[in-house]
């Protein structure tokens, strides 16, 4: 526990109480007297006097605050309660440490013989004193056990005393320690000490479902959580109403499928629909008041009422935020007009000025044909071949809805093309040598075809240039 007055100034004439609350092994709690005022802080380990001997605990309250503790608990003021020694020295927590080294060999051994024995019982921890003349054995069971006999072979084993103590289900949840489904430590492991009864019916007020995996923590019983909000749940319910029969409506009978307490919110459901509709609780006593007098109403819900009117000279006066809202959510941008003097990126022309007379438009001159020279004809100009429309859904054959090769016929079987008419160029004057003419020896033959060398400069024009001539 906190202490929340260890920084409150105590008056010097005022003496602490004198009673201790000490901690032990698995969070058991006990209260022992400070006769010989000892300086003690939270934490310190002490020596106590415990029957037959002496234990090793750690201060975990002292002063005001363990005058309520023992009120809460109902631990009476008298003799019987028993001293602090001393504060522990090294060698004694050696001692105490060595002990406790000694805890888990022990219970070990001890389920052996138990399984042996064949008891049904099991065997949560042991708890050795740091002298080291007692231990106890803390166990749970379902039915009575007769282990006498394993108390004898126990002190054979050990040979020390044996107590042995029955402990509950939540108790050895307690002592053993754990992490629980909402990711904290155990509460019956850090501040718990008392245990009170958990029954469904604080689930049930807390509109949980019943799913024992759920509600049972690692003890295997119900959390003790479902108690800490039930009391905020049961003033809740107090105004919310019992449906325990559909209401009665035209549409059908509604039955009830859920109820948010906080909200005070019923949901209501139809046979043969799956969706539910929420019913305020205002409106589902109205209903039971009508359905108890043989009435049934037209639909759960009641029809918005309609708002009031605002008179426009009263929205003038107050004005409204929502009003310049929809001012500037229906303004739109105006585009300016650009005018065709004007260009991007230059300056606007103030106004007032005139526009200045814009220059005409000067015509590039047509190209000029060249005439050819005199004596030299023109070559006949071939006709362009007019390429057809390129289509992007072209198979591979490059044509359009060309049969593929798999398809066409074989090649004996087509029909013969006709034979294309060779295209004779026109003789020139001069260019060929006469009929019956021989040729000369020496310089007169005809040349030979020169071979075409791939042209770099630029093509001249064909106009200027006279045809060629074979000499």
């Amino acid at each position: 526990m906190f202490d929340w007055l260890s920084d409150m100034e105590i008056p010097t004439s005022f003496e602490e109480f004198d009673i201790v609350e000490i901690r032990f092994k698995g969070g058991r709690k006990d209260f022992f007297r400070n006769i010989n005022r000892l300086d003690l802080t939270t934490g310190d380990a002490v020596v106590v006097d415990v029957p037959n001997g002496h234990h090793i605990g750690f201060v975990s309250l002292k002063g005001e605050l363990v005058r309520l503790q023992m009120l809460k608990k109902k631990v009476d003021n008298n003799e019987e309660i028993r001293t602090i020694y001393r504060i522990a020295t090294e060698r004694d927590m050696e001692k105490f440490n060595e002990a406790r080294d000694q805890e888990g060999t022990t219970m070990y051994r001890s389920r052996e013989i138990i399984q042996q024995l064949g008891l049904k019982m099991k065997l949560s921890d042991v708890e050795y004193q740091a002298d080291r003349s007692k231990a106890t054995f803390y166990y749970s069971a379902d039915d009575r056990v007769d282990f006498r006999d394993l108390i004898k072979k126990l002190a054979e084993e050990f040979r020390i005393r044996i107590e042995m103590r029955q402990i509950s289900l939540r108790h050895e949840a307690g002592r053993l320690g754990g992490i629980g489904s909402c990711g904290r430590e155990l509460c019956c492991s850090t501040w718990l000490t008392d245990f009170k009864s958990v029954s469904t019916t604080a689930a049930r007020y807390q509109n949980l479902s019943l799913n024992p995996s759920k509600l049972s923590g690692q003890c295997g019983r119900l959390k003790c959580c479902l108690n800490y909000e039930l009391e905020t749940y049961m003033d809740a319910l107090k105004d919310i109403p019992s449906v325990n029969r559909p209401l009665q409506t035209q549409q059908g009978d509604a039955i009830l499928q859920k109820t948010d307490i906080f909200k005070r919110m019923m949901w209501f459901g139809y046979k043969g629909d799956n969706n539910w509709y929420p019913v305020p609780v205002e409106r589902v006593q109205e209903i039971l008041e009508l359905n108890s007098k043989g009435i049934a109403v037209d639909t759960l819900l009641t029809e918005p009422e309609e708002e009031p009117v605002q008179n426009e000279f009263v929205a003038q006066v107050e004005g409204s935020l929502e009003r310049l809202d929809d001012k500037f959510k229906n303004k739109k941008k105006k585009k300016k007009k650009k005018k065709p003097g004007d260009a991007p990126g230059q300056p606007q022309r103030p106004e007032g000025l005139a526009e200045a007379p814009t220059q005409p438009r000067r015509e590039r001159p047509e190209r000029q044909q060249a005439q050819p020279q005199d004596g030299a004809e023109q070559q006949e100009q071939r006709p362009r071949r007019q390429r057809p429309p390129r289509n992007k859904n072209r198979n591979r054959e490059g044509q359009e809805g060309a049969a593929p090769r798999e398809n066409r016929e074989p090649r004996e079987q087509r029909e013969p093309r006709e034979p294309r008419e060779r295209r004779e160029r026109p003789e020139t004057s001069g260019s060929a040598p006469e009929a019956g003419a021989q040729p000369q020896a020496g310089g007169d033959q005809p040349s030979k075809k020169r071979s075409r060398k791939p042209f770099r400069g630029k093509k001249p024009d064909q106009g200027n240039k006279p045809p060629r001539t074979d000499a």
